[in-house]
């Protein structure tokens, strides 16, 4: 059963033909306390013994006309430090921050985050979201983790930006982040990228970015219900579009302050983890799933502080590609594995080895745009 609480719109991408199997959606109920009309949950349906579309019935059920309950879907980073993981509990009512959540704990020795004789990991609820599958008041739930004595595990990153983004020097600066994740769809059965003859290859790279048209654009109603599902949550989403490898795609997040990017970021790929799984397409953020002319998916970073953006920002922003410099292979040890294989130097990257910059070159390290030169102030 595939699913999905989307806005009414078509989702038919990377479902194969089956015998008696057909598209069907049902509209969720208008109910109280905010369930939301013009929805759709999406269901692949036999049409005979009536199974299906029972299930798709209470898929599709509004419960907020019945009970105050919710369902909350905690959310967190898993031992990779990349996969992420979930699971749900019921809330006696609606929530509007997370501070009204309990923590939570699960297995860690089932993650790679805690030994089998001491497993249990502790979750606490750190930001919330309008949950676009379930509708109503439901809500999905960013988390960070904690051993039982209130350390943060290796894989939680956020508690450390936390401590930095609310150092009041840092906190004054009002530093923004505007997140650009590209990312791979692949066929379920092959693991070979959407749009690409099993076992062989398209036409060469060119006709794709930003391209429309049945023999040039795969995935679009993924990118789309993507989009819309991040509106819905609430996830300050600015863009999309199709990227330079066909079967590629990216989005925008931001401009966004401080952690609120990350936890942004972290939840929109959670979405596209689900989508994905229920259009029965495989989603990969591997920085060069296709070796060869093809470009890889990185995942590009904006940036801004106040003073960067005011009168004279242009001098702080060469200040701070200093710095960057000084500790670009630090910095590259941090940025995730397998970047050697994206950072050549080809495909509008920049050598992993070393660190340039340049006003709209795609291939330095870091890019200052046109306008923040012309200017003098703005992001890099």
């Amino acid at each position: 059963m595939a699913q999905a609480v989307v806005p009414a719109m078509q989702c038919r991408v990377g479902v194969k033909a089956a015998a008696g199997r057909v598209w069907s959606a049902g509209r969720t109920r208008t109910g109280r306390g905010g369930a939301s009309p013009g929805f759709k949950v999406m269901a692949v349906s036999t049409g005979s013994t009536g199974v299906v579309p029972r299930l798709e019935q209470l898929l599709n059920m509004d419960t907020t006309p019945y009970t105050d309950k919710v369902i909350a879907e905690y959310i967190w980073v898993g031992g990779s430090g990349i996969d992420i993981r979930s699971k749900s509990r019921t809330i006696s009512k609606p929530v509007e921050d997370p501070s009204e959540l309990p923590k939570w704990n699960y297995d860690g020795s089932s993650t790679g985050q805690a030994p089998g004789e001491d497993s249990e990991v502790i979750l606490y609820p750190q930001a919330i979201f309008k949950d676009p599958f379930r509708g109503g008041n439901n809500v999905l739930v960013i988390c960070d983790t904690y051993t039982p004595q209130g350390e943060p595990l290796p894989t939680n990153k956020r508690h450390r930006a936390a401590q930095i983004f609310s150092d009041p020097k840092v906190a004054e600066q009002v530093p923004w982040f505007g997140i650009e994740q590209e990312y791979t769809l692949l066929q379920k059965d092959v693991n070979w990228p959407l749009g690409w003859p099993v076992g062989g290859f398209p036409g060469p790279q060119g006709p794709y970015y930003c391209a429309v048209g049945a023999d040039k654009s795969f995935g679009r109603d993924i990118s789309d219900a993507h989009y819309k599902a991040c509106l819905y949550a609430g996830i300050n989403i600015s863009g999309t579009n199709g990227e330079v490898m066909p079967g590629q795609w990216e989005y925008q997040v931001g401009p966004s302050v401080g952690i609120e990017a990350g936890d942004h970021i972290w939840i929109s790929r959670y979405i596209l983890e689900r989508i994905t799984e229920q259009a029965g397409v495989v989603l990969t953020l591997d920085p060069k799933p296709i070796q060869g002319d093809w470009n890889g998916a990185g995942c590009h970073t904006n940036y801004s502080t106040k003073t960067m953006r005011e009168d004279g920002g242009f001098e702080e922003i060469k200040r701070a590609i200093l710095n960057l410099s000084l500790r670009h292979d630090l910095h590259i040890s941090a940025y995730g594995e397998g970047n050697e294989r994206r950072l050549t130097g080809k495909h509008e990257t920049a050598s992993i080895g070393t660190f340039s910059w340049g006003v709209a070159n795609r291939g330095c390290s870091i890019r200052v745009g046109r306008d923040t030169e012309a200017k003098g102030k703005g992001r890099q």
